[in-house]
């Protein structure tokens, strides 16, 4: 995880903002998903527990 994501992340827990938390949270996971897409574009992922579907 970028050091500029678990700042704002800290920063979000911190100030009890949880739209902020909601929106980083998303947004690393939707960067994480579609980077492991781009690394391995021929495995499909399997929606198991913590999979969400966009």
């Amino acid at each position: 995880m970028p050091q500029w994501l678990c700042n704002q992340l800290m920063r979000a827990f911190q100030n009890k903002n949880r739209r902020q938390i909601r929106l980083l949270n998303d947004s690393w996971y939707f960067y994480r998903t579609r980077r492991s897409q781009e690394e391995w574009p021929d495995t499909q992922s399997t929606d198991g527990p913590g999979k969400r579907k966009f």
